[in-house]
């Protein structure tokens, strides 16, 4: 059996029985990670169910409300053996005990939070070792969780063991579940006393609705936290070695969403800003973006970089320019989720020096 008392994320329990000692709400969260890693659970919610048989064939218990004095023990009178012997103090002190005496591991661990509450996650550009801390210990609070195809999906049944996984994923013009269907769903299952996670990429408030998800909320009622995570705009460049700011080269960048095409006036206000060009969700409308900056003046030899699939084994750069960037997308076929990358710190990019002559003459180049 792996497992760190507390804070496990995975549990191999195949074959073995375990105890819970808690009440529902309290042990939830550990009877789910037990019956996921293969455990028969057993469970009793208060002192007074205890008998030692419940202990046949048991190999673990675990003790989830820890030391206590609610309950019928407040008056101050000793817990007594069927013998008649005293044990003072702990509520679950009759359990230890005869665990110890059959010679069967216990453990304690904090019981769950309350549910009946909601957690906005920024999951990153997609890999669970960019998770932060405080993100895996609300996966693994989780009763349910409502996640998209740029959070790191593919191992949540380790990262929250047990819990509902929901996709609620969108991909470019299709939209199987409407982020209002979204919104009704998280206050649903929050509203039956679940502790519901909503993870996404990148940072819950950066394009990702997480402002209009935590209106929701308020608006219905539902207690609502936020973990941010790392932004793929800052992201994703580094991870292609292109800095979004370089000293003496570009001392801003500028965040734009891809999703619908700029106005003439919001081109010609980027392009006397200046610095470096970062655009989420930019494939679709790259041709609009490009000429329309080309209009506003930029020119069209502005070094850019079209980065797909940041952090998977699939990461891909097509390093390319202003004047021949929808040539290059096209013929490397590029596809979403890509960040796109306009401005002079493109040549930080490690192969630029050596490909910009292709590009020039054969615009994609791809790494």
């Amino acid at each position: 059996m792996t497992t760190s008392v507390g804070t496990a994320t995975t549990l191999d329990c195949a074959g073995l029985t375990v105890l819970i000692a808690g009440t529902t709400a309290a042990s939830r969260r550990t009877v789910r990670r037990y019956s996921a890693g293969g455990a028969t659970v057993r469970r009793i919610a208060t002192p007074e169910q205890f008998h030692p048989r419940l202990l046949d064939a048991v190999s673990l218990a675990v003790v989830v409300d820890g030391p206590s004095t609610d309950g019928p023990f407040t008056d101050g009178t000793l817990i007594r053996h069927d013998d008649g012997g005293p044990v003072s103090g702990d509520s679950w002190a009759l359990l230890r005990e005869a665990c110890r005496e059959r010679r069967i591991l216990t453990s304690s661990e904090e019981p769950a939070t309350g549910g009946g509450r909601v957690t906005l996650i920024g999951g990153g550009p997609g890999v669970e070792d960019l998770l932060t801390v405080r993100a895996k210990q609300a996966l693994r609070e989780a009763d349910v969780v409502l996640y998209d195809r740029l959070g790191p999906y593919r191992t949540l049944a380790q990262l929250a063991p047990g819990a509902e996984l929901i996709d609620v994923g969108k991909t470019p013009g299709h939209h199987p579940v409407s982020q209002t269907d979204i919104e009704k769903l998280m206050v649903a299952k929050a509203r039956e006393g679940r502790h519901v996670v909503r993870l996404k990429g990148g940072d819950p408030f950066v394009f990702g609705r997480g402002g209009e998800e935590v209106n929701t909320c308020a608006a219905e009622g539902i207690p609502v936290t936020t973990v941010p995570g790392i932004s793929s705009s800052i992201a994703v460049p580094a991870a292609a070695g292109i800095p979004v700011t370089y000293r003496g080269v570009a001392h801003a960048f500028t965040v734009i969403s891809g999703h619908q095409p700029l106005t003439e006036q919001e081109l010609e206000a980027l392009v006397k800003l200046g610095g470096t060009i970062v655009v989420l969700m930019g494939i679709g409308t790259l041709p609009q973006l490009t000429s329309g900056l080309r209009r506003a003046g930029l020119a069209s030899s502005v070094p850019v970089a079209i980065v797909e699939k940041g952090y998977s084994p699939d990461q891909r750069t097509t390093v390319t320019n202003l004047g021949e960037a929808v040539t290059a997308a096209g013929l490397a076929r590029c596809t979403s989720p890509a960040v796109v990358v306009i401005g002079e710190v493109v040549r930080q990019h490690r192969d630029f020096s050596s490909t910009l002559e292709q590009v020039l003459t054969h615009p994609m180049v791809a790494s």
